[in-house]
């Protein structure tokens, strides 16, 4: 059995206009003094051309050899901007443009068509990189109505949820195509939030087999989910895994809803690793026990700490808690050794049976 790769760290909230964080080569080498073996990398023009990464291998060859001169792996390419923008509700239209280019901003129906062909995209440029999967959101339809009230019409989740369907099929069909599983995160703000809302979107997808799961914990305990449960029931959908701590302590003044506060003042917030509430033994224990071989993956969003000192913290915590697979079982030491015939005996049953 294949065990878990690791440490890696997603670049997207450390992306930025300094050195080393500018460049995809000064991220590398960045993540592997910290002891990081794997970057997941965003698809941002300042560091992937996608297109081209589309159409050459050549030029994803000279990409990953960059990474390999500070011992970095690609672990996953993501494109949870531009998956968000494949469905997006007109409430959110202003506040989404600026995940597009500026010529798209204000023209919906263009930036979701510039939105689907740069998750194709993605599928192709996964492949030529050689790797398995790919991180995305599904983006939401539906979201504006999670709470049921006013009573929502008859027929209108059912619908936005086909529309989903009917946006992302082809694009899962460009997975296949490619040979790579699309990992949407359970987030809120998608339509696919929590396990009831994966149920919806899968079947409205006749449970496509590039249909796929990003999971990360926190986003459960800030909507008081049973994360290891998720895991249990979902196991044999989970294809990439974003390693981030949280808290929920709630007041007699605020609780899941969060009352419009900032994230500090949350009761619900995210935390670097370590100093949140996720049971990180049992969420690695429950990893291992299912077979998961993709990669453990630090995004770190913290309403507290420094950005650096997180992802410093990051790369150890990850490390400890990977489990190696133990190849022998811990009571081989008191194996009886016998044969057939003596098990058949001990059972009372007589000859060797069919």
């Amino acid at each position: 059995m294949t065990a878990m790769k690791g440490p890696a760290i997603f670049l997207a909230q450390f992306l930025g206009a300094e050195p080393p964080f500018d460049t995809l080569g000064g991220l590398a080498e960045w993540a592997a003094r910290l002891g990081y073996v794997g970057v997941q990398i965003p698809c941002s023009p300042q560091l992937i051309d996608l297109t081209l990464a589309a159409e050459s291998r050549d030029y994803c060859d000279d990409l990953r050899g960059t990474l390999a001169r500070h011992g970095i792996e690609i672990t996953e390419l993501s494109t949870h901007l531009q998956g968000q923008l494949v469905a997006v509700h007109p409430a959110y239209d202003a506040l989404f443009d600026g995940f597009a280019p500026p010529e798209l901003r204000g023209k919906p129906a263009e930036r979701q068509r510039w939105a689907v062909d740069q998750v194709k995209l993605a599928a192709r440029a996964s492949a030529n990189l050689g790797l398995s999967a790919h991180a995305t959101f599904p983006g939401a339809l539906a979201w504006p109505y999670v709470y049921p009230w006013p009573q929502r019409p008859a027929g209108l989740i059912e619908e936005a949820f086909a529309e989903l369907a009917r946006r992302w099929t082809p694009i899962l069909d460009a997975f296949e195509a490619a040979g790579i599983d699309c990992a949407f995160e359970v987030h809120p703000g998608e339509d696919v939030h929590d396990g009831a809302s994966w149920e919806r979107f899968l079947a409205a997808v006749d449970h496509h087999p590039r249909a796929r799961l990003l999971f990360d914990p926190s986003h459960f305990v800030l909507q008081q989910l049973d994360y290891l449960d998720f895991i249990d029931r979902y196991h044999d959908r989970i294809s990439c895994f974003h390693v981030k701590d949280a808290e929920f302590n709630p007041t007699g003044r605020s609780g899941v809803y969060g009352g419009y506060e900032n994230w500090v003042d949350r009761a619900g917030r995210f935390r670097s690793l370590g100093d949140g509430q996720v049971d990180f033994s049992g969420v690695f224990s429950r990893m291992a026990q299912y077979g998961y071989a993709g990669w453990a993956v630090l995004e770190w969003e913290c309403a507290l700490k420094r950005a650096e000192d997180g992802a410093r913290e990051g790369a150890p915590f990850i490390r400890d808690h990977i489990i190696r697979l133990t190849e022998r079982s811990f009571d081989d030491f008191a194996a009886s050794g016998i044969d057939r015939a003596s098990i058949r005996s001990i059972l009372g049953l007589s000859g060797e049976g069919a």
